[in-house]
């Protein structure tokens, strides 16, 4: 829609300074609030079936029956709006609803505003210096809230019949208890699962006090009720309990422990002088061609250095079952299940959002932000992961009788 010269010139006229047009009282904001009303007007009149100032049908009972003044909170701040009526209340408006007190999004802004990691006092004052608007903080977690019902749909959703790869790992924060108001470390633990397509989903969400197997076999029987079949391979950072849970609900899935996490622990007690000598020889072990290559390197590891940290070969050797699963694959699936680039980057993003907070009042604000936030992330997820066509060749070949087309 086009607006003629002629009608910009006659609404523009007595405009003399910037406010006139943008201000408090200018213009654009008494248009804004005409241009409601009108379209209220319209909608009263799709209702009752006839023109404001016609009769109505005389067999009509129903009749307009004056405005009633309603303010609502919008991005120009608060606006009053007479809103018409009808005798008998059966009119519903839709451009704003009865009930509503914000217009423009502003439901959208503070879920954007708490979805970036901002506390309720922090959106309380950037509504407020940014766009004038007074807001409660039990209106903020009123709209916040809402989003509970999005997240359960979304925990609850069906899942695909088969992911080749999923990544389990978990993000620490402070949640205040409910019963001693004590803040208390948790646990989220998040499932990365990887498609037949190489595309990341974040398959859900737990908060827990204390992992172990009864925890992760709930965790385990929920995925299987939504309508996860089959995992090839589950990625883990040595979750206790895991791998006993994961065998009795998915007992043809391998469970593979986190190379780097592995690394990590081993550097921990290693001092900065030695720690780049030790990470070369660490690399031998998981950078070799063939298990028994990993092995022969892991044997002259513990040779070189067991008589300065023998903890370091011990780990390797009392977890290298689940550590050395990868050499079962060829180089474009290692390089998937041995290196974490997926999940830690994901938790990089969701730090990000949480650092901000000292602690979350409950397990539900926690639920609240990281949903929004995976909401977030998840629309960069636009290209599969690197070189998964080759990698997704092979796992055909491998497990052809598990995958169906």
């Amino acid at each position: 829609m086009t607006i003629s010269k002629e009608l910009l010139d006659e609404l523009l006229k007595g405009v003399e300074r910037p406010e006139d047009l943008l201000g408090d009282a200018g213009l654009m904001k008494e248009l804004k609030v005409r241009l409601m009303e009108r379209m209220l007007g319209a909608e009263l009149t799709a209702h009752l079936g006839y023109e404001a100032g016609a009769e109505p049908p005389p067999d009509q009972a129903n009749r307009r029956n004056g405005t009633a003044t309603k303010r609502v909170k919008g991005s120009d701040g608060e606006v009053p709006l007479a809103v018409p009526r009808d005798r008998d209340g059966s009119f519903e408006p839709e451009l704003v609803r009865k009930g509503q007190t914000r217009i423009d999004g502003m439901d959208d802004k503070i879920i954007g505003l708490y979805a970036a990691g901002l506390s309720v006092r922090d959106i309380q004052a950037h509504l407020e210096d940014l766009y004038g608007l007074r807001v409660s903080p039990d209106l903020i977690s009123r709209v916040t809230d809402a989003v509970l019902e999005e997240v359960r749909d979304w925990q609850s959703r069906a899942l695909d019949r088969m992911y080749p790869i999923v990544i389990f790992d978990a993000l620490r924060v402070k949640i205040r208890d409910a019963d001693s108001r004590m803040v208390r470390n948790k646990a989220v633990y998040i499932a990365l699962g990887v498609t037949r397509e190489g595309e990341r989903e974040v398959l859900g969400l737990w908060i827990a006090d204390n992992e172990g197997a009864k925890f992760w076999l709930s965790v385990m029987n929920e995925l299987k009720n939504r309508g996860l079949d089959d995992i090839f391979i589950a990625c883990v950072d040595g979750l206790k309990g895991f791998p006993d849970a994961i065998e009795a609900v998915y007992p043809n899935t391998q469970v593979q422990l986190c190379i780097v996490h592995q690394i990590r622990n081993s550097l921990r007690f290693v001092s900065w002088k030695e720690r780049k000598a030790v990470a070369a020889d660490l690399k031998t072990i998981y950078g070799a061609a063939t298990l028994k290559q990993a092995e022969q390197a892991l044997e002259q590891f513990a040779e070189t250095w067991d008589s300065q940290h023998p903890s370091i070969s011990k780990s390797w050797r009392d977890n290298w079952t689940r550590l050395s699963v990868f050499f079962d694959y060829p180089p474009q699936i290692r390089k998937v299940i041995y290196t974490t680039n997926a999940i830690e980057s994901l938790n990089a993003s969701l730090r990000q959002v949480t650092k901000t907070r000292r602690s979350f009042p409950n397990d539900d604000s926690v639920l609240k932000l990281l949903y929004l936030a995976l909401h977030q992330i998840a629309k960069k997820w636009t290209m599969p992961l690197r070189d998964w066509k080759p990698a997704m060749t092979q796992f055909m070949i491998m497990y052809g009788d598990r995958i169906s087309l």
